[in-house]
């Protein structure tokens, strides 16, 4: 549903992936709800489980804080978003979904590209520490990340402030390896 979806403000296009935070001994998984449009975390949830209710709880707590018309939730076709609870929500605020074609990670690569800015800048997933120490490290980078971290198909702006913007145009690239001349948002 949304190859080749220009998206032209926020709420009207929404990502979710899940990640997986930890290690063996304290296990976590970050479910994240993310605006397409500014690139801003607007849902989150770490819990210790793949179960549904943590992506469910991302969902509802991105439905409670942001305003939204004629969205478009993209996730892959993981249970937790194929479940009938979580649908229900999506059906009750009729927010139409779109779902990757079988696991290609560049058919949802705006949340693919956050969970790496968030482990690889942030270090969310280095640490040894227990689920609510976690927790805490998880707000607290995902606040920094909203806030302060610019972007550069933002324009070079945090994903807060051009969260409240319209109409700018992503900053388009084309890929190494892309030998048609296409062009992809690079960030």
């Amino acid at each position: 549903m949304i190859k080749d979806y220009q998206v032209k403000a926020p709420n009207r296009l929404w990502v979710a992936d899940i990640t997986y935070l930890g290690n063996r001994e304290n296990p976590a998984y970050l479910s994240l709800i993310t605006d397409a449009y500014s690139k801003k975390i607007v849902g989150y949830d770490v819990s210790d489980s793949l179960a549904s209710t943590s992506s469910l709880k991302a969902l509802k707590s991105a439905l409670k804080k942001e305003k939204i018309e004629e969205l478009i939730h993209h996730s892959d076709r993981g249970l937790q978003y194929c479940s009938d609870d979580y649908q229900k929500v999506l059906n009750q605020y009729n927010i139409r979904c779109s779902m990757t074609q079988e696991s290609d990670p560049y058919q949802n690569a705006i949340a693919e590209r956050i969970n790496g800015i968030l482990k690889q800048e942030c270090d969310i997933d280095k640490f040894n520490v227990n689920l609510q120490c976690r927790k805490k490290l998880v707000a607290d980078v995902i606040k920094i990340y909203n806030e302060k971290r610019p972007h550069f198909s933002n324009h070079f702006l945090t994903p807060k402030q051009i969260h409240t913007q319209q109409e700018l145009v992503p900053k388009l690239y084309k890929r190494k390896s892309d030998t048609v001349g296409k062009t992809v948002p690079l960030d």
